[in-house]
């Protein structure tokens, strides 16, 4: 399998055909999966906003006054209302946000960024990350992952995790399938859009160096059961669930 980053794009504007411009730069074949950064999806479709697009509300001062005690630095109550504004729901309100987002995707302040975003205060996620995946797809007749990157539990770091995708399922599931001894497997889904965007991540990069998209050419899905289940629901989530009981001292 290779993994090759898409050089040469330019700095995305709101407007932009984005298709158009990874076409030309990208030659893409049958098979191939693109894997494109939420980033640049998000400046295509004028996910950009200033702080003043959020004035804040008395939950986002009461949010920003506790962070700014626990962590000793400044916070704008405006970027808490963003989150708020952006989430279904806050599960975690301190030592930091953590929201569920209005498509379900769970993760650190929304996932709004701060950097990287010219013309403006914020970037927010796309709206529907898989609706803009379905776009990129029809528009290039390849599989399309849109991606961001995420911390995870009980890990340092933070990794390409897929945020949307369309023309592949999200996993294949091994689930009745035998391993090399015979024996059947009861509980194996692999998630397959995020593992080709954690491979994509380590080829893009991050910071002021990074390429929004890469091209992953030689991956088979095989001949296996596909789901698009990727993002656990509410009421199988258990450490959801726990998260809402416990209350951070400090």
């Amino acid at each position: 399998m290779q993994v090759t980053p898409v050089a040469g794009l330019p700095e995305i504007r709101e407007g932009d055909d984005l298709a158009a411009l990874i076409d030309e730069r990208a030659v893409l074949q049958p098979g191939d999966v693109l894997c494109v950064a939420s980033t640049v999806v998000s400046k295509a479709e004028g996910r950009t906003f200033d702080f003043a697009d959020f004035p804040a509300g008395e939950r986002a001062r009461a949010i920003a006054d506790r962070l700014e005690a626990i962590t000793g630095e400044s916070k704008d109550p405006r970027f808490a209302q963003a989150v708020i504004e952006e989430s279904e729901e806050l599960i975690v309100e301190a030592p930091f946000i953590l929201a569920v987002t209005h498509f379900g995707h769970i993760t650190v302040n929304a996932g709004i960024d701060r950097s990287n975003v010219p013309g403006g205060d914020l970037l927010l996620l796309p709206e529907d990350p898989s609706a803009s995946a379905e776009r990129l797809h029809e528009a290039l007749d390849v599989p399309v992952v849109v991606t961001d990157t995420s911390g995870r539990p009980f890990r340092y770091g933070q990794r390409g995790v897929a945020v949307g995708w369309a023309g592949i399922p999200a996993s294949r599931d091994w689930r009745g399938e035998t391993d090399r001894e015979g024996r059947e497997m009861e509980a194996t889904v692999q998630s397959v859009v995020d593992e080709l965007a954690g491979a994509a991540n380590l080829v893009t990069g991050e910071g002021d160096g990074g390429t929004p998209a890469a091209v992953v050419r030689g991956f088979e899905f095989g001949d296996h059961e596909g789901s698009n289940n990727l993002f656990r629901s509410e009421a199988d989530d258990i450490v959801r669930a726990a998260l809402r009981e416990w209350e951070f001292e400090g």
